[in-house]
């Protein structure tokens, strides 16, 4: 087939005016353009190290090949180089640069390696089987599909070349409309490869196969939605960052479809808003998805910029890039660019969410780049991507991650790999030194624990969160959390540990790793560039506490080093562990105090025991609060308490300042 011919047939794929996207590109874009440039440079040079924004891994050192590539290359024992090489993100930038260059060394280097990888790596051949998981082709069926465009006018693309194209995005669709199980059914993996299919139906010329292609992959897609995505809007594999690889998997196939005039079956773009909405809940105050599961600190910014203009939605457009990111800019084109540009940015009217089915609760002092963020964990594991971080709360504040996950490193079936997984890397809970969530492998667990008593409360002065789990009901204990937030700036929480017999908890609190750490008075104190925190923790049982060394990744293969305070404490019976948390701009923190009150029974005039009810009085600068928590039920016949000169009912109620009657009731 001739160039003309080709383009002709898959014309609807192809609606945005490159040439004005390229002007644009040559102004306020120059920065990111050199950075994509000089991707694309490596790439003509058959030289490669993923490091793409959204790569599912990231590279170390670039590998150089030399004449011709080795599709098939491994450095050591991680396969994932291999895989990143034969999804050929790369194109994508060599179109980008021929597009604003005009250098047709770009299109002879995609023409060379589009021609040599689908001569020497046959899906039929044993040795590529590396290069055919249904994730890779589907990735490929979706980046060929767009580099190619780039290329249009280009006397690279002969007939040969485009024969070529044509018959390997064709034994692409064959084969991922021949594979589909239980598998692609629960996993990210299967959007991504339905979301491939229905690329190569789109940009393929049309015919009753093609159609075929379309109607069969929005079929698996819609299925696989319904299976996979909450009714709160997150993948069920509990990762943002594979979270928002599927949701910009169906970004890209709902602008498909409507250029290709093709109609999504009733609820699917609606699935689809829902888990932008849930990107946007999570959103850290400096625009990174939170370091979930098997999740990185990459800037979602792109991606809300996306939905909000795909949407028209000015929520959406906050929590995005006041103009269009350079991917978007050549996703959607200049004229969108100035439809965008006058959409209006609106504050969301909510701070606080409660991603309940989910068990991912949210909360927020404001949502400027300076605000407090935190985020507590209730929920399922997620399978394959999700780590054993039930009950782990993370804390941002003023530009600085204070308390964190651990982040991912490489894949693969090694201790390293399963280190960032366990509950003991996670501001968790052990009881009696024993896992809740055991791993076999790096994937398949060999026990889970079920998350029960989920809460959630918010207003402007307070939030509340409360979660527990089933995982030691063996050992005859239930551990319960609560998470008190005492806005902008406090934290309590609690630790609650139902047992029958004696036995050891220990409690782990993961430090940013761009702070320093120190102990003082039975205090931690963190220390940033921006932010400082302290830490207090306060308990009838004696408490043993340690400062050591571990790590955490940002991105995979970038290991960094970062504090964990272990704190142990035994006790018969139910015992419970208050956590006091301050966070401060940088600088010496405010002055803190929280101290143990008594809490006496309005009615029988008698002193409530700790197993019942707890509380305390909080102070920071100006502010004071007392804060009662029962942990069982108390009013029996009909009653009060009274703690430090405060009265009122409930579960866990706060007072603030001068208050003393009723206060705010967070629990019942």
């Amino acid at each position: 087939m001739e160039q003309k011919e080709f383009f002709q047939a898959v014309q609807p794929n192809y609606p945005v005016d490159f040439s004005a996207v390229a002007a644009l590109i040559k102004g306020k874009y120059r920065e990111t353009f050199a950075r994509i440039l000089r991707t694309a440079e490596d790439a003509a040079a058959n030289r490669f190290a993923p490091h793409l924004r959204w790569d599912l891994e990231q590279a170390g050192r670039p590998v150089e090949f030399g004449e011709e590539i080795d599709w098939l290359y491994q450095p050591g024992e991680d396969s994932e180089f291999t895989f990143a090489l034969n999804r050929m993100k790369f194109w994508v930038c060599m179109g980008q640069a021929y597009q604003v260059t005009g250098e047709e060394k770009y299109a002879q280097a995609f023409a060379r390696q589009l021609c040599h990888w689908v001569d020497c790596v046959p899906r039929e051949d044993a040795a590529c089987e590396k290069a055919w998981r249904t994730l890779e082709a589907g990735i490929r069926m979706a980046v060929w599909s767009k580099a190619i465009g780039y290329f249009k006018g280009s006397p690279a693309l002969t007939a040969d070349v485009l024969e070529r194209y044509l018959s390997s995005m064709t034994a692409h669709a064959e084969y991922i409309m021949s594979v589909w199980n239980s598998y692609h059914l629960m996993s990210s993996q299967g959007v991504m490869a339905s979301h491939g299919l229905f690329a190569a139906g789109c940009a393929l010329p049309p015919s009753e196969r093609t159609g075929e292609y379309q109607r069969e992959a929005v079929r698996r897609l819609y299925q696989e939605m319904k299976m996979q995505v909450y009714p709160d809007g997150m993948q069920w594999e509990q990762s943002p960052m594979y979270h928002n690889q599927v949701l910009r998997c169906c970004l890209d196939v709902v602008l498909r479809a409507q250029r290709a005039g093709f109609a999504l079956p009733r609820g699917f773009e609606e699935t689809v808003f829902r888990m932008a909405r849930a990107s946007l809940a999570w959103q850290k105050p400096d625009g990174c998805e939170p370091l979930v599961g098997d999740s990185e600190g990459i800037d979602q910014r792109d991606l809300m910029t996306l939905a909000a203009a795909m949407y028209h939605d000015s929520e959406l457009k906050f929590a995005g890039y006041p103009t269009l990111d350079y991917d978007t800019l050549w996703e959607l084109g200049a004229e969108d660019a100035a439809f965008y540009a006058g959409l209006t940015a609106c504050q969301p009217d909510c701070r606080d969410f409660a991603l309940g089915e989910s068990g991912n609760f949210i909360f927020r002092s404001d949502w400027g780049e300076d605000a407090v963020w935190a985020r507590f964990h209730c929920g399922t594991l997620g399978a394959g991507q999700g780590h054993a971080d039930q009950l782990h709360f993370d804390i941002a504040a003023y530009g600085q991650d204070i308390l964190t996950a651990p982040g991912r490193i490489a894949y693969g079936d090694s201790p390293s790999q399963r280190e960032f997984r366990n509950p003991d890397v996670h501001s968790s809970i052990l009881v009696d030194g024993g896992d809740f969530c055991l791993y076999k492998d790096s994937w398949e667990c060999a026990k889970l624990s079920r998350a029960v008593n989920q809460h959630f409360y918010t207003d402007g002065q307070y939030g509340y969160t409360e979660g527990g789990h089933l995982g030691y009901y063996g050992r005859g204990v239930f551990v319960n959390r609560r998470m008190v937030y005492l806005k902008p700036d406090v934290f309590v929480i609690i630790d609650e540990f139902y047992a029958s017999g004696t036995h050891q908890y220990q409690q782990f609190f993961y430090w940013g790793e761009g702070g320093t750490v120190r102990q003082e008075k039975g205090v931690t104190y963190w220390q940033g560039k921006t932010a400082c925190a302290s830490l207090r923790l306060i308990s009838a049982q004696p408490m043993l506490t340690e400062l050591r060394q571990s790590r955490a990744a940002r991105r995979s293969n970038a290991v960094q080093e970062n504090t964990v305070l272990e704190t142990v404490c035994a006790g018969e019976g139910f015992v419970s562990v208050f956590t006091v948390i301050s966070v401060d701009r940088a600088g010496a923190p405010g002055p803190l105090t929280a101290e143990k009150l008594p809490v006496r029974s309005s009615f029988k005039n008698t002193t409530f025991g700790d197993r019942q009810v707890e509380a305390l009085r909080i102070t920071k600068d100006r502010r004071s609060w007392v804060l009662v928590v029962a942990h069982e039920e108390y009013a029996g016949p009909t009653d009060t308490f009274c703690a430090g000169g405060c009265k009122g009912f409930g579960g866990v109620v706060v007072f603030a300042d001068d208050e003393t009657e009723i206060g705010a009731v967070l629990a019942r």
